[in-house]
């Protein structure tokens, strides 16, 4: 794993050894952050949910964002997200708790939330509609989430509206606010 583009192009990251989880494909990393960069922009506050390496949220700062908070339930990936964020400058925040504890004591809203839970849980659901109720998605912002094509995003908070790509198995969405919530 690497990071694709921006000023830490080339970093090498470090993936887990086991299968415990299971990282973004540089591939399905870079359609995404091309999809980001050139519609929305990537620039102030990114939430890395279900952060596993952090790869995503070090994209994301690679790529223009200000500061990232990176949350995981698991200690190991906490140890590989703090590795990976090794000679990074901007502000970050590590949380080693569950994502529901996170979302709730969080506070500012973010620019950019990325959500890639472990597919077999199927929590994205629960994620978003915490992430609407507590206001925690800028008046502008995105949300992406990766996730099966078994899972389908249908419940999502009146408030959202959904852009989903394929990729095979691995479904990628963008989720912005609907027009009304402008």
């Amino acid at each position: 794993m690497r990071v694709i583009a921006g000023k830490y192009r080339g970093k090498r990251l470090l993936a887990p050894a086991d299968k415990s989880v299971r990282p973004t494909t540089d591939r399905i990393k870079e359609t995404v952050f091309n999809i980001l960069c050139s519609r929305y922009g990537i620039g102030g506050s990114v939430l890395d949910l279900f952060c596993g390496s952090g790869a995503l949220g070090i994209e994301a700062l690679s790529r223009g964002a200000e500061r990232a908070v990176f949350v995981d339930k698991s200690p190991q990936s906490v140890r590989l997200t703090y590795e990976n964020l090794k000679g990074i400058r901007e502000p970050v925040e590590v949380y080693t708790t569950d994502f529901k504890v996170a979302l709730e004591k969080l506070t500012r809203p973010f620019a950019l939330i990325l959500i890639d839970p472990p597919y077999q849980d199927r929590l994205e659901g629960e994620a978003l509609r915490r992430i609407a109720e507590r206001n925690l998605l800028a008046r502008d912002g995105v949300i992406f989430v990766e996730h099966s094509r078994e899972n389908d995003l249908i419940n999502l908070p009146p408030s959202f509206i959904i852009d989903t790509r394929y990729c095979g198995n691995t479904c990628i969405s963008f989720i912005t606010r609907s027009e009304e919530e402008h």
